[in-house]
C-alpha cells in the first residue's frame, strides 16, 4: 500500500475596509424593561404614595387574584358537597321542603358568587388597562380606602349614589 501524505494548505483571508456612511443614525430608545414589583404580605397602600402607582396596582392585582381563588374554591366544593345529599329523598313533605329550599338559597348564593368572579375578572381587566382606580363615569380616582374596602368598585361614592338612584327610579316604573 502507497503512503499518502496529507498536505495542509494555509489559508490568509483578507480584511476589507467598509466605509462608514456619512448620515448620521439615531439610536432609538430601548423600551424600559420593568422588572416585576415585589411587595411585602403585610403591604396596605397608603395616600401619601402616588396613586395608582405599581406597588397599588400589585397589591390589588394580588388581593382580586387570592379572592378569586377563594370564590372558586368555595364554588366548587358548594357543588361537590351540596349534590351529595341529592339521592336522599325523604318521604316528609316538609323535610322535601326544607331541602328544596336549602338548595334554592344555596344556588343564589353560588349564583352572586359567579356574579363577583365576573366583576374581579373586570377589575383585573382594569389593571391591565391602566383605568383601575379611576370612575368610569367622571375618570376621578375612586380613592384608596373605597378601594381596599370594595377592590371590584368602579365608581366614586357620588357616582354609585347617582347610579343606584336611577336603578330605583326605573325599577318603580
Amino acid at each position: 500500500m502507497p503512503k499518502t501524505t496529507k498536505v495542509k494548505k494555509k489559508v490568509t483571508k483578507t480584511k476589507t475596509k467598509v466605509s462608514k456612511p456619512k448620515t448620521k443614525t439615531v439610536a432609538k430608545p430601548k423600551a424600559a424593561a420593568k422588572a416585576p414589583i415585589k411587595i411585602s404580605k403585610t403591604y396596605i397602600p397608603k395616600d401619601t404614595e402616588k396613586y395608582m402607582c405599581e406597588k397599588h396596582k400589585v397589591f390589588f392585582r394580588m388581593r382580586l387574584t387570592e379572592w378569586k381563588k377563594e370564590l372558586v374554591k368555595a364554588n366548587n366544593e358548594a357543588l361537590y358537597f351540596g349534590s351529595m345529599d341529592d339521592n336522599s329523598i325523604s318521604a316528609d313533605v316538609v323535610d322535601q321542603a326544607s331541602s328544596y329550599t336549602d338548595k334554592n338559597v344555596e344556588m343564589k348564593a353560588i349564583n352572586r358568587q359567579i356574579k363577583l368572579i365576573s366583576e374581579i375578572d373586570k377589575a383585573l381587566a382594569r389593571i391591565r388597562e391602566d383605568i383601575y382606580g379611576y370612575c368610569l363615569d367622571t375618570a376621578e380616582p375612586i380613592g384608596l380606602k373605597r378601594l381596599i374596602a370594595r377592590p371590584v368598585a368602579k365608581y366614586t361614592i357620588a357616582a354609585q349614589e347617582k347610579h343606584e338612584k336611577n336603578e330605583k327610579v326605573h325599577a318603580d316604573d
